[in-house]
Formats: structure tokens, C-alpha cells, sequence
């Protein structure tokens, strides 16, 4: 997304490229000439510049990689300019003194390319066909990994070691002394081939992990000990995991054995800290041994290519959860009547997927409330401080690029305008994360709503907390990311994280939950009370958010459902150029909820029904849309969906019971079948009775 933030960096971004053709430039031009002090310059510089660049911009060198001048083509051509450079100086023999730089040169860069292939071995042995965390794999043989700038940063390791050779020749290019360019090829021969040995000792038997084979034999094993019933399975992009993400809190608490199944590497690291144990298999060969596991059922968060694929698993019930309702029409994806099972919220989604027609069966939809949203706390009358918090969430742009889909564009900047113009109002902002990410107006109108909230708290003043709270927001921080996160040393590979994640210790989710309400506690006393906040990190969270407001503006999303659980006021913007009156009846989310035109003009009233309940028309129809849409309190949810689990279960273990009948049932017979016809070959009554012997006796060979 094109902003101005970015200019700058890329402003840079461009002039580092430029630094560095013109080096090259200058480094030819000087070695034609020769000028012996701007060839040393130019080739030095470029050495360092690119060396810099694969360190703290590695990124930026891609770009040259897509007109395939990596980097071995840069060092190699840097090189040989040198090269070029000294037949050019006067005081240099070619035959007696540049000749066996050229051999050292050519010996360095075979050393290269060999560590370069003991690193794709040792890379390929610690790269295992299954991934996992929370679970104890110390008897795979995992080991650490080898150092990164050897095993998979082969451009800055050509670099790095090709320095003091590069080094070596150019002081001989300025004193004309051989010697010191053997030197430097001397040391960074002995330089790679060190590197070589010690890289080749992750190939020994002690450092190498067990086969392939040997990997899902333990796989089963720890499926067959574990006894897993219910898995939440997930694939996706990097953006994705939140996804998953929202329903860890309900599967660690679900009345079964849980698992979480991932397909992609990298998504191991997205998940959030957990205790349920997590198996990633990248490979559909590998995830089949489910199939053979006590797994009865699975949960879907989210549609993805990968889904098909466990589908197929007969001996498993898939059950369809989603991330989240709303009224939008991606709520209602046909795919969904893929699965056995599709779980929702309340009868208002079972209504929309009747209206959709996508071919999901009534019999087939499952109501069992949304369970993540018991930290949302209900709603307990008017603001009674200084302050009315408001809390603005709109949704981003979507892919189909509908004008209705965010208020950011059309709306956002009237709403924000109309609450800072309220002396009376906290404004808390949190834009969805992917805003701006299609639509470039969404992400220039964001960034001027965030400018117009920095400025008008420079028009506020008043009592601040002391450092005192700052220094308790930091140590709670500083203790929930120690909870939260495990900290990597740079060289470590999947094989190695796999070893420092292992089985869970204590109760690691019951204090995580802790320290959040500690640290979501801290935050907000770290800021005074009549502070205007832009909160677009993942901390606070959107239902912490949810319980400091009074009011949400939002979008037709599924923030808006979530909201509702509350029962507190809420008004949805209406940037799809539709009547009240036809939006209410398009969007039933938004019947309980006041209306905002793009003008965003009601947002005065709206704050008077909010200060003053008596003027709230909607109070009632709250209470009963929020039924409608999450389904009734009692029981909760989290035993409904507990109760829907059992269920589905139960389905699968039926089936089950009447495959294993059905098999039992065929194999007599055809064992009879077998005996009845041996009988006869007997007696000579058999079909090929007439047949030659030694014919008849090749067939059955052949058959056995």
C-alpha cells in the first residue's frame, strides 16, 4: 500500500541500489584506466554496501535477484574486476604473480559452491516430514542447529569470507605486492574449508535425526498414547492465523482430548502460546495417519485449498466453525456443505444460509453460541465518570472492493470528527489490521483519521500518571511475553524450535490469562482518562476494547455480533448508498443499532441515548437480537458446543461400529466362497477341470 510513511524508506531503498551500480561502474571505468586509488575505493565500497545490505536489508538484494544478479554474480564479477584491475597496474608480473591469485580465486570459489552443497544436505536432514510444539520429541534425536551464516545465509557467508581475499588484492592493486593478495586468498580458503568441516559435522550420526520412517512411526505412537479426539484443523497465509487464533481459549477448554492440526511450516510459530499439542504435516502422505488414530472430529475455522484434503478421511466428522459471523455473503460460502456439519451461532445464521442457498441442509447446522466471547462483561447502565469511551472498529475494504464493506472511506472521517467534537467523548480508534490493503483510499483516509486524533489530544490537558505507571505497564508486558513467546537465538531452524517446544509445564494458559487481565489493567491506567487512543497492535485485544466503551461504531461485521453480547449501544455506518429502511432488512446485525449516513450527523444524538438510557429506543430489541444472533445464555455456550461435540462424536463412532459390521459381515462369506470352490477343484468339478495340470498350477502361482 503506497503511503507517505514509506517514501522515505523506499527513497533510500533506491539510492543504496544506485550506490551500488554506480561502484561497479566506477570499478570498471578505474580499472580500464587504471586509477589505482578510485578502483580500491569503488571496490572496497561495493564489497562493504552489499555486505551491509544481506545483513540489515536482505529484502532490499531480492530485486536484483529477479534479474538473477545474485549475489555469487556480484562478488564473482566484483572479483574478477579486480582481477582485471591488477593487469592493468604496472609493477605486477601476470605470469609469476597474477596467475596464482587467479588460481586462488578459482580454488576459493570451488570451496564455496561445496559448503554450498553440505549445506542443502544438512539442511535436507533437519528438515523433518512432520512439525510440532507441546509435544515432547526429545527421542527423535533433536540437536541445535548449526550456525545460520553456514547452514542457510549462503550470501552473506560468500561475502563474509570472501572479504579478506577481496582485502588482500586490493592492498596488493595499491602497494603492487602480490604477497599480500595470497595472504588474503589464504585466509579465506582456510576460512571456508573450516566452515565446510564444521558444517559437515551435522551429518554425522549424532547430530542427524531419525529417518522419515521413523518420524511418522513416532507420530503414531504419540497419536496412539495421546488418544486425541477432537482436532481443530487449519491452513492458511501468514496473515491468516488469527483465525485459528480466536478459538484457542474454547478448545483448551472443550471436555475432550483436543489437537490442532496445521499443514504449513511456518504456521507452527503463528499460533498463539497454547498448551493443546500441535502437529503440523506438510505432506498429505504424512497427515494420513490420522486416519488411523482415535480422532473422531474435527473443527474448521476457515475454508482453504488444503481443507479438501483431510476431507477425505472417512473415519473422521468435520464440522465447519468459521471466524466469525456477519451478515456479508462470506458467511455463507458454499464450500461449506463440504463438511458433516456446520456449527453457528444462533438462528439468525441458520436464517441466512436458508435465504443463501448454497446447499447447506437445515438438518445439518448446529447452533452452539460463540464460547470466546465469555470475557465480554454485560452491560451495566450509562457512563457514570467524566467520560463516554467510544469505541470505532471499522472493518477493512474486503476483496470485491463494495463501498459498503468500510466506513473508512466515505464515513470515517465525519464520525471521528463528529466525537472529537464532544468534549465529553474518549475516542478509542482500532482500524482492522488489513486496512488499506486493496483499496489505497482506505489506507490514505486511515492515516488522516489517526493524524486528526493526534491532534486533538494536543488540545487536551490535564493530569497525567506518573512513571510509576509506565514501569508497571513494562513489567507487566515484559512478564506476558515471557509467557506468550519463546525466544529463539537467530540460528535456529524448525528442528531446533521443535526441541525448545515441548511438552507444556504447569498450567501455562490459566496464567497467561492472569497476567493479560494484569497487563490490560496496567495499560489503561498508563494513560489518562481524557486521552484519545489509537490502539492498532494486537494488545489490547478487541474484547478488552469492548469492555472499556460505552459505544461502538463499527461496520457491517462480524465486531458488531460480538458486541451484541454485551447488550450495550452500538451504531453501524451505512456506506452502501441503500435506504434505512432497505439496509435494516439486508443486514439484520445492524436492526438493534442506530444508523450513521456518511455525513455521520446522528452522532450527536447517538451520545445522548447513550448518557441518557431513556432516550435509548433500542434497549429492548438489543436483548432480543442478541439472542437471535448468539443463540439463548442458558445453557452457555461453551456447554452447547461441548454437547454438540459429544454428538458428533457419537455420529462417528456409529459409523465406525457399522463399517467394522459390515467388513465382519463380508469376510465370512468370502472365505466361504473360497472354501466351496477349493472343495470343488477337489472333486473335479471346478471350472478349469478339463485344463492342463502344469498350466493350471502356473495360474495359481500367478494368482497367489
Amino acid at each position: 500500500m503506497p503511503s507517505r510513511g514509506l517514501a522515505p524508506r523506499r527513497i533510500v531503498q533506491l539510492s543504496a541500489l544506485l550506490a551500488m551500480l554506480a561502484f561497479f561502474m566506477a570499478q570498471i571505468a578505474s580499472a580500464l584506466l587504471p586509477n589505482v586509488q578510485v578502483f580500491v575505493a569503488a571496490s572496497a565500497a561495493g564489497l562493504l554496501l552489499d555486505l551491509y545490505l544481506q545483513y540489515r536489508d536482505p529484502g532490499l538484494l531480492s530485486a536484483l535477484g529477479k534479474v538473477h544478479f545474485v549475489v555469487t554474480v556480484r562478488q564473482l564479477l566484483r572479483d574478477m574486476l579486480i582481477l582485471v584491475g591488477l593487469l592493468r597496474i604496472d609493477g605486477i608480473n601476470p605470469t609469476h604473480e597474477q596467475a596464482p591469485l587467479l588460481i586462488g580465486i578459482c580454488a576459493f570459489y570451488a570451496l564455496h559452491f561445496s559448503c554450498q552443497a553440505v549445506s542443502v544436505l544438512v539442511r535436507r536432514t533437519r528438515t523433518l516430514p512432520i512439525v510440532t510444539r507441546n509435544i515432547d520429541a526429545t527421542s527423535l534425536r533433536l540437536t541445535a542447529a548449526p550456525p545460520r551464516i553456514l547452514a542457510r545465509r549462503q550470501g552473506s557467508r560468500l561475502l563474509t569470507f570472501s572479504l579478506p581475499a577481496t582485502t588482500g588484492l586490493l592492498v596488493t592493486a595499491a602497494t603492487t605486492n602480490a604477497v599480500w593478495g595470497a595472504i588474503g586468498e589464504g585466509i579465506a580458503i582456510a576460512l571456508t574449508i573450516g566452515g565446510t568441516v564444521y558444517l559437515g559435522t551435522w551429518l554425522l550420526p549424532k547430530k542427524r535425526a531419525k529417518s522419515e520412517a521413523k518420524v511418522v512411526e513416532w507420530v503414531d505412537q504419540w497419536l496412539a498414547d495421546y488418544q486425541p479426539t477432537v482436532a481443530m484443523y487449519f491452513s492458511g497465509g501468514s496473515t491468516s492465523a488469527y483465525q485459528a487464533n480466536m478459538w484457542l481459549s474454547t478448545l483448551s477448554q472443550i471436555d475432550a482430548k483436543p489437537l490442532i492440526v496445521l499443514r504449513e511450516r511456518f504456521m507452527v510459530q503463528k499460533i498463539d502460546a497454547t498448551d493443546v499439542p500441535i502437529i503440523c504435516f506438510p505432506k498429505v502422505s504424512t497427515m494420513f495417519s490420522l486416519e488411523n488414530s482415535t480422532l473422531k472430529m474435527m473443527l474448521h475455522p476457515a475454508n482453504a485449498a488444503k481443507t479438501s484434503q483431510v476431507l477425505r478421511i472417512p473415519t473422521i466428522k468435520h464440522a465447519f466453525i468459521n471466524h466469525g459471523e456477519s451478515d456479508k455473503l462470506s458467511s455463507c460460502n458454499p464450500y461449506a456443505k463440504a463438511y458433516d456439519e456446520v456449527w453457528v451461532a444462533g438462528p439468525a445464521a441458520r436464517e441466512r444460509y436458508a435465504l443463501a442457498e448454497v446447499g447447506v441442509e437445515d438438518k445439518d447446522i448446529v447452533e452452539v453460541g460463540r464460547p470466546q466471547l465469555t470475557p465480554i462483561r454485560q452491560y451495566s447502565g450509562p457512563p457514570t465518570g467524566t467520560y463516554t469511551t467510544v469505541l470505532y472498529a471499522p472493518t477493512w475494504e474486503g476483496w470485491d472492493g463494495n463501498p459498503g464493506n468500510t466506513s473508512v472511506v466515505l464515513a470515517g472521517e465525519n464520525i471521528v470528527r463528529h466525537l472529537l467534537a464532544d468534549e465529553g467523548v474518549r475516542l478509542l480508534y482500532k482500524p482492522h489490521p488489513m486496512t488499506g490493503s486493496v483499496d489505497p483510499r482506505a489506507g490514505r483516509a486511515n492515516e488522516r483519521i489517526m493524524a486528526m486524533i493526534r491532534e486533538a489530544n494536543t488540545r487536551r490537558s490535564g493530569a497525567r500518571p506518573g512513571p510509576e505507571a509506565a514501569a508497571e505497564l513494562a513489567r507487566r508486558a515484559a512478564e506476558l511475553d515471557t509467557l506468550t513467546s519463546t525466544a529463539f537465538r537467530k540460528s535456529a531452524d524448525e528442528m531446533e524450535r521443535m526441541l525448545l517446544q515441548g511438552a507444556p509445564r504447569g498450567d501455562r494458559e490459566a496464567e497467561i490469562a492472569r497476567a493479560t487481565t494484569a497487563w490490560e489493567s496496567a495499560f489503561w491506567a498508563s494513560f489518562p482518562e481524557w486521552e484519545h487512543q489509537i490502539i492498532t497492535g494486537a494488545r489490547p485485544a478487541i474484547f478488552a476494547c469492548f469492555n472499556r466503551a460505552d459505544l461502538l461504531i463499527s461496520d457491517v461485521s462480524s465486531v458488531v455480533s460480538d458486541w451484541l453480547s454485551s447488550e450495550k449501544p452500538y451504531a453501524v455506518a451505512n456506506t452502501s448508498g441503500l435506504p434505512e429502511a432497505a439496509f435494516r432488512a439486508g443486514f439484520p446485525t445492524v436492526s438493534a443499532g442506530a444508523i450513521l449516513t456518511p455525513a455521520a450527523d446522528g452522532v450527536p444524538a447517538l451520545l445522548n441515548a447513550v448518557r441518557h438510557p431513556e432516550h435509548d429506543e433500542f434497549t429492548a430489541a438489543r436483548a432480543k437480537l442478541k439472542e437471535h444472533l448468539l443463540g439463548p445464555s442458558d445453557p452457555p455456550s461453551l456447554a452447547r458446543f461441548d454437547a454438540a461435540i459429544r454428538d458428533l462424536c457419537t455420529k462417528a463412532d456409529e459409523r465406525r461400529t457399522r463399517m467394522n459390521s459390515r467388513i465382519a459381515a463380508e469376510i465370512p462369506s468370502q472365505r466361504g466362497a473360497a472354501e466351496e470352490t477349493a472343495h470343488e477343484s477337489d472333486q473335479g468339478l471346478g471350472p478349469d477341470s478339463d485344463s492342463d495340470s502344469e498350466d493350471s498350477g502356473a495360474e495359481d502361482s500367478v494368482n497367489a
